[in-house]
């Protein structure tokens, strides 16, 4: 087990409280007259005060929740904000703070109470690598599960679970899209991928190096669209490889016609082409706005579930999901607040904030309703695309199972290769390399 966990995570590279107010009293000095009667009036006031605050409870000892994670840090302020404005009146204080590695330093410090963390904030997909740890509890061990993710999408449910016990509480995620610039497409976006790739034909120019739609058409995940659509998969929940099975060789041989209408298809390259104009569109995610708006593109966004591959389903993209665990050292003294500090992270108001402040897809499906968010394109979209998507397997098998689906796919999209052929192989690599690892 000690060499499995370490051959996983050698892959592993997709708030503040307010006082109380004291209470002003008044004294009675009418007259010399009534100076008795106020006299006694302050003494039976006194001793009512008195019992009062003997049979009240005590007030709560602070707790200070500490999380840790390797993120954007504006994001987790953005969250522990919120939360502590939320968990001011129960004394109850969440801090961030960022850890490079954090695998690794889970590794060592996860079943350290002293110089561990309570909770950490990070991507689901090497949620099964933690596990295997031994290091995190059941969130059903903490609070009432069912009820805090009552209005959660359940794409981001269920990529939180490992064997059906959830173990992520989701905050926020990202999917794939479609990013066209407004200047250089033509008319509407197509609804089917063989419009699209009409299109593809119709308005690409290799020799002058113009493209009609860019991606990294031998990455896995951006190939991800096709392979789920069609019905095939990369890695089931069981640890089993799917390079060779039918529908993902049919959905590989489906990619490689469009993958010859498209650029190299590394992330440089490809991303390089639609800022500076010479892509019409480009598959990719909002970790692109930021480059795409520096270079002035007047870009509009369309969800992949409403492009619709030949059998009628929609492209149906890999979806990273961002969510906070539970480190079970934390339960002895902590169990409680944790419970709280849950709930609160989950509310639809973590999710508005960060929606309009970092531009994040919240996974409380009621943060929706708010007007600033529902008028976000991108998140818009990739609310859209969670009817399709599908979470990236998070098992600790997933970390090997990149390089042989490359390979599989440059074989077919650059060298030519015979699908089943390449499939084949991969299928090989990917088993020898779970084998590996265990």
């Amino acid at each position: 087990m000690k060499k499995y966990v370490a051959f996983l995570l050698a892959g592993v590279l997709g708030l503040s409280s307010l006082a109380g107010c004291g209470q002003a009293q008044e004294t009675n000095t009418a007259d010399a007259n009534q100076a008795g009667t106020a006299s006694s009036a302050a003494v039976t006031a006194a001793a009512e005060t008195t019992a009062s605050t003997a049979t009240s409870e005590p007030a709560a000892e602070p707790v200070d929740i500490k999380i840790w994670h390797d993120g954007d840090e504006s994001i987790m302020q953005t969250i522990a904000d919120r939360v502590n404005t939320e968990l001011a009146d129960d004394q109850i204080t969440v801090t961030f703070e960022k850890k490079t590695d954090m695998p690794n330093q889970l590794k060592l410090y996860g079943n350290d109470p002293d110089n561990g963390p309570d909770m950490y904030f990070y991507a689901h997909d090497v949620l099964g690598t933690f596990v295997a740890m031994d290091i995190l509890s059941p969130l059903s061990d903490v609070t009432d599960v069912d009820s805090v993710l009552a209005d959660a999408l359940p794409l981001t449910v269920k990529a939180g679970q490992i064997d059906q016990t959830q173990y992520l509480l989701p905050v926020y995620f990202e999917t794939l899209v479609f990013i066209y610039n407004k200047d250089l497409w033509e008319g509407e976006i197509p609804s089917t991928t063989e419009d699209l790739y009409a299109y593809m034909t119709e308005h690409t120019d290799e020799a002058a190096g113009t493209y009609a739609v860019v991606n990294q058409h031998t990455n896995a995940y951006n190939v991800s669209p096709f392979i789920n659509g069609f019905g095939g998969y990369i890695l089931d929940e069981n640890g089993k490889p799917g390079l060779n099975d039918p529908k993902t060789i049919e959905a590989a041989e489906y990619n490689k016609k469009f993958g010859q209408l498209q650029a190299d298809g590394d992330y440089n390259t490809v991303t390089t082409l639609f800022n500076e104009g010479k892509a019409a569109a480009i598959i990719g995610g909002p970790w692109l706005i930021s480059g795409i708006e520096e270079a002035g593109i007047n870009y509009g966004i369309v969800s992949l579930a409403d492009i619709k591959l030949p059998n009628g389903n929609g492209m149906a993209p890999f979806s990273g999901i961002q969510g906070a665990g539970v480190l079970k050292t934390a339960l002895a003294d902590k169990k409680d607040a944790i419970a709280k500090v849950l709930t609160a992270m989950a509310s639809p108001e973590v999710g508005i904030d960060l929606a309009v402040k970092s531009g994040c897809a919240p996974a409380n499906s009621k943060s929706y309703d708010d007007e600033q968010v529902s008028a976000n394109e991108m998140i818009s979209a990739i609310q859209k695309t969670a009817e399709t998507a599908q979470p990236m397997p998070n098992i600790p098998e997933m970390n090997v199972m990149w390089t042989p689906a490359e390979s599989m796919f440059v074989a077919i999209n650059k060298n030519g290769e015979d699908a089943t052929q390449a499939a084949n192989e991969a299928q090989q690599a990917a088993e020898q390399a779970i084998a590996d690892m265990k």
